[in-house]
């Protein structure tokens, strides 16, 4: 179990909750391990922190509204947010380069999302409003813009990604 828990985390307090995730850091062992034998690249995009925390994340959704975690068994989808801090290090001892961990809508406005949205609201203006909205729930703060992350690995010698600029 020892190695489940990041040689970073272990000096936490007796009683501090952290999780962790041995099926995803498996994934990103295996990928990362593929990238640098047989080249490529890979994003890991999903909501969580980048860098390390201790505490629960765990929660039920139901109906796209948060629920208690015990009210609804199988009718609701538990998830805990992913330590992407913890799985850079797996990816980069598998030989893989870590273009690093960014928020979501950084990532998104690097790649010209608002351009984007703007000729697409200029092509469709009844639909107008709504790709707004769409965009800024994809890029805002307290959205999805800076709950979600994006995790970037390559193989060693390839290019750096666009949109990862900022975590250099």
């Amino acid at each position: 179990m020892e190695v489940a828990v990041p040689s970073n985390r272990r000096d936490a307090p007796e009683n501090t909750i952290y999780e962790t995730s041995p099926a995803s850091a498996a994934i990103v062992y295996e990928v990362a391990g593929r990238l640098a034998t047989q080249g490529g690249a890979a994003l890991f995009i999903d909501y969580g922190h980048a860098e390390p925390r201790f505490g629960s994340s765990l929660q039920a959704v139901r109906a796209h509204r948060k629920v208690d975690v015990f009210s609804s068994p199988g009718e609701a989808d538990l998830t805990a947010h992913v330590d992407f801090s913890a799985l850079a290090p797996i990816a980069q001892s598998r030989g893989a380069r870590w273009l690093g961990t960014v928020e979501q809508g950084n990532w998104l406005r690097a790649l010209g999302i608002d351009a984007r949205a703007d000729a697409l609201a200029a092509f469709a203006p009844a639909q107008a409003e709504a790709v707004r909205t769409a965009r800024d729930r994809l890029t805002g703060e307290g959205q999805m813009g800076s709950l979600f992350k994006v995790m970037g690995i390559t193989a060693p010698d390839w290019p750096d990604g666009a949109g990862f600029e900022q975590a250099a």
